[in-house]
């Protein structure tokens, strides 16, 4: 992926993305995370396309709206544990550099400057719903669910759910979340205004058209700066915590809780 000369758009398949796809029908670019034979976990790769995919969108003038979503049958499951455990468990500074790809790709995703929407087709798990958590809007299939399960795999959640969590759905329900790291049914992640719409599976692509045509009706401009502003009260946890956590959550990573949680789950796997 060659770097731009400029701040200008070029065509998705000049970009050779291999972890995601990145498709643009104006008014519309859509992002697919695509690794579903690891319900589309990230890896370090994926998380630097989805950067990319959003800074480009970010200057694509056509585009009006994102839609971030997954291929197959999963949302996203969050990080890929296998690959945590192969390069950064035990290396706290390889750790430290993976997660500063994370970060970026959720500011290039906060940050892109026009509506983004999650299509949640699937099961969100962990980091798969900061992800859903980082976009303006969300519609969400009516078999699926939300879950954390940090504090069950030795890492705290504070790439956006500890931050993020309490403005969505209140205190209480953010502790319950993060701590008891029970399965969020979707109807319930509604009604604690996790996501806007929960629709049968069959009636997804028609709602997520809907959301777009009326969103891409606004105009540009002034929906920026609107998001601006609704973005506050995110980029002040965000920027206030999230370096302190890319620092404590590598230092974790050389302990023996993520070590020994990681190779129970990878051994269950």
């Amino acid at each position: 992926m060659p770097e731009p000369e400029a701040p200008r758009p070029v065509a998705p398949e000049e970009l050779g993305f291999e972890r995601i796809v990145y498709e643009k029908a104006p008014p519309r670019a859509t992002i697919t995370l695509n690794r579903p034979e690891v319900l589309n976990a990230f890896d370090f790769r994926m998380l630097r396309e989805l950067a990319r995919a959003c800074e480009d969108s970010s200057w694509d003038d056509e585009i009006r709206v994102v839609v971030l979503t997954g291929a197959g049958r999963a949302f996203c499951v969050g990080a890929d544990l296998r690959s945590w455990a192969e390069d950064y468990l035990g290396k706290p500074t390889e750790y430290w550099k993976w997660f500063g790809a994370f970060k970026d790709a959720h500011d290039r995703l906060r940050e892109i400057g026009k509506p983004t929407l999650a299509r949640i087709n699937g099961i969100a798990v962990g980091g798969g719903n900061e992800l859903q958590m980082g976009c303006d809007l969300a519609v969400m299939v009516d078999d699926a669910f939300i879950r954390h399960v940090g504090p069950e795999h030795g890492s705290v959640p504070a790439g956006g759910a500890t931050q993020w969590l309490t403005i969505m759905v209140g205190d209480r329900r953010a502790r319950e979340i993060v701590l008891m790291c029970e399965e969020i049914p979707a109807a319930k992640a509604a009604e604690w205004g996790l996501v806007n719409w929960v629709v049968p599976a069959g009636e997804l692509d028609a709602k997520v058209d809907e959301v777009v045509e009326s969103l891409a009706r606004k105009l540009p401009q002034t929906t920026r700066y609107a998001k601006q502003h609704l973005n506050f009260w995110r980029d002040l946890a965000w920027h206030e915590t999230i370096n302190h956590a890319r620092d404590w959550l590598a230092l974790s990573m050389a302990t023996d809780e993520p070590r020994q949680a990681i190779e129970k789950f990878l051994k269950k796997s």
